[in-house]
């Protein structure tokens, strides 16, 4: 069990960041969206409320909370633009969980501190021509006298622009391996020569947050760059840490609804039709009933998926479930929030338009919901087929 924070300090702390969140954050969301970027003295004053480390072990400078204490984090701060999630995710939920997990003493030393300091990370697994597949990954790393070379191209990598770290998925075999054992992890710093990031990628939603190609080119690296010092361990750490990535994004997505559906109910008391609130008409109000069971039943999942993971459970099916169902969810609620602000939820000067395109990512990025679904299907067989 794993007992993280204190829970008293920790409830201060969730109160804390509730009004950080409301008072600081969302007021500053037109300027993000504006400007496409979280001001920088924003950034600062997250760094200094140990956002960058919340799950990081106390003695490399982090807050050392538990799944259940960073998902109840996750979901505080995902009541505003999901911009401010984003920056803090990928150090958290991905890297920091594989160096946790796989990495070596020393390499434990030189990066979660900088990382809980607010430096910042990325991850690098999707290529332009593989995703989910890691049977189809083009990125090699070869052995060059007693270092590594590394060759390839990353796409969509979030957090790229601003990242002093990369954690690097390449095939170190030519070959394809039972249970991914051609792929291995990287720790390369984004200043090393050779490696190029892209520009910035326009998207559909999510303003502030950014994504870019990470290209590498001959990229030399010693030989205590791979993850752990081991080959073949990379793809086994990466999913690892996808747990953990698929919480956060559930824990996103039901925040997200949350707020869309608050917007929604003060928008349906406001607006008035037929000398009435739109809010009085009941087919406005089953729309805003459906919203609330489901956001319900997503939190239920939180809470249960969470308590599953500091007990040591494995969660992997459930956490890909829990992601699966709060972010169709949370896609449905926005799709209705944006019908009950009428005509009002097509127009850009209205909260409503936003959500619904920030909401749509959330399907696709941690495994989109059909590679998920065949993942919880293929657990489900294998534990039938043991039991058989």
């Amino acid at each position: 069990m794993n007992p993280g924070m204190d829970p008293e300090v920790f409830e201060q702390f969730i109160e804390q960041l509730e009004r950080y969140v409301r008072e600081r954050l969302i007021p500053a969301e037109r300027e993000v969206i504006e400007a496409d970027e979280i001001p920088p003295a924003i950034v600062q004053e997250m760094g200094e409320m140990g956002l960058f480390g919340l799950t990081m072990p106390e003695e490399y400078g982090g807050a050392g909370m538990n799944i259940t204490q960073y998902a109840r984090t996750i979901h505080a701060l995902s009541y505003a633009a999901p911009a401010f999630r984003s920056l803090i995710s990928i150090n958290i939920g991905m890297v920091c969980s594989a160096l946790k997990n796989g990495g070596t003493d020393a390499q434990k030393a030189e990066w979660l501190p900088r990382l809980a300091a607010g430096e910042i990370a990325c991850f690098g697994l999707t290529e332009p021509g593989s995703g989910s597949d890691s049977a189809g990954m083009q990125t090699t790393a070869v052995k060059s006298g007693n270092g590594w070379v590394l060759n390839g191209t990353k796409r969509y990598i979030t957090n790229s622009p601003h990242a002093r770290l990369a954690l690097i998925m390449a095939r170190t075999t030519k070959e394809n391996l039972p249970k991914n054992a051609h792929v291995s992890a990287f720790l390369v710093p984004t200043d090393t020569p050779g490696v190029a990031i892209g520009k910035s990628d326009r998207k559909m939603g999510q303003s502030g947050a950014h994504i870019a190609d990470v290209i590498m080119e001959d990229v030399r690296l010693p030989a205590d760059a791979l993850l752990g010092l081991e080959e073949g361990k990379g793809f086994g750490f990466a999913m690892q840490s996808l747990d953990n990535g698929r919480i956060s994004v559930g824990a996103m997505a039901t925040a997200m609804a949350r707020r869309a559906l608050d917007s929604a109910i003060r928008y349906a008391n406001e607006r008035k039709a037929f000398g009435e609130p739109i809010a009085n008409f009941q087919l406005i109000q089953q729309m805003l009933a459906e919203s609330e069971i489901e956001i319900y039943a997503a939190e239920a999942m939180m809470k249960d998926v969470t308590a599953r993971a500091d007990a040591g459970e494995n969660v992997l099916r459930k956490a890909a479930a829990f992601k699966v169902f709060a972010s169709e969810m949370c896609g449905r609620v926005v799709d209705r929030v944006v019908q009950v602000y009428g005509g009002a939820g097509y127009l850009a000067e209205y909260d409503a338009e936003r959500f619904f395109r920030d909401a749509r990512v959330l399907r696709i990025y941690e495994g989109t919901t059909q590679i998920l679904q065949l993942q919880i299907a293929k657990h489900m067989l294998r534990e039938w087929a043991a039991q058989a």
